[in-house]
């Protein structure tokens, strides 16, 4: 017989198995030791938390109802190891992020909330194709001025496309794997931009 726990994980309620749950508790309290030095530790580790009920969700609905040991295996496959990003281990964190993309990254539209003008429509398009806002921005204006569609085609995809709020979804936004250290880069990089935007 196996003992479960109920925890509540990014704002989500899961029954862990003891087991899964002393693996999930070592490998959290792993990652928040090697982000001890970084002012933005809370926000990193609530997005990382995020991201991991996001995991657990998808695979449990599938599978079964209590978060085994094999599920947070499986897991922290996905999200990445501490060490591997370990200043003393650059190497491993490189070959992790090239096994990463090797996976099949999905890209996913969202309307981009940092480079909007006004529903973050076109900054969103721009992320998902790796192109320039602007060029959106010019393609929208000419089908309003000589068309009449273009701005009631922007207000269907404003409807339409979700925002991207949480680190997580405007990684997938721009393509990257949604690993432990893409999710401290983004939110420091978040971080930075919010001090020169006060600065200004």
């Amino acid at each position: 017989m196996t003992k479960t726990i109920s925890i509540n994980l990014g704002g989500l309620l899961f029954h862990i198995d003891d087991l899964a749950f002393q693996h999930l508790q070592a490998y959290l309290e792993a990652i928040e030791r090697q982000f001890s030095n970084e002012t933005e530790r809370k926000e990193i580790m609530q997005d990382i938390e995020s991201r991991i009920s996001e995991l657990f969700s998808e695979r449990i609905n599938r599978e079964k109802e209590v978060v085994s040991a094999a599920v947070v295996e499986a897991v922290i496959g996905i999200m990445g190891e501490p060490l591997d990003f370990a200043p003393s281990n650059e190497t491993s964190y490189s070959e992790h992020k090239n096994e990463n993309s090797k996976r099949g990254i999905h890209k996913r539209m969202y309307r981009d909330p940092d480079e909007r003008v006004l529903g973050g429509v076109c900054a969103g398009l721009a992320a998902y194709f790796n192109s320039e806002s602007w060029l959106f921005r010019i393609l929208f204006i000419a089908f309003s001025f000589f068309f009449l569609s273009g701005a009631l085609i922007y207000l269907a995809l404003w409807i339409i496309i979700p925002e991207a709020n949480t680190t997580a979804q405007k990684m997938e936004m721009r393509g990257e794997p949604i690993t432990i250290e893409n999710i401290k880069n983004t939110v420091i990089s978040e971080f930075e931009r919010v001090k020169q935007r006060i600065k200004w």
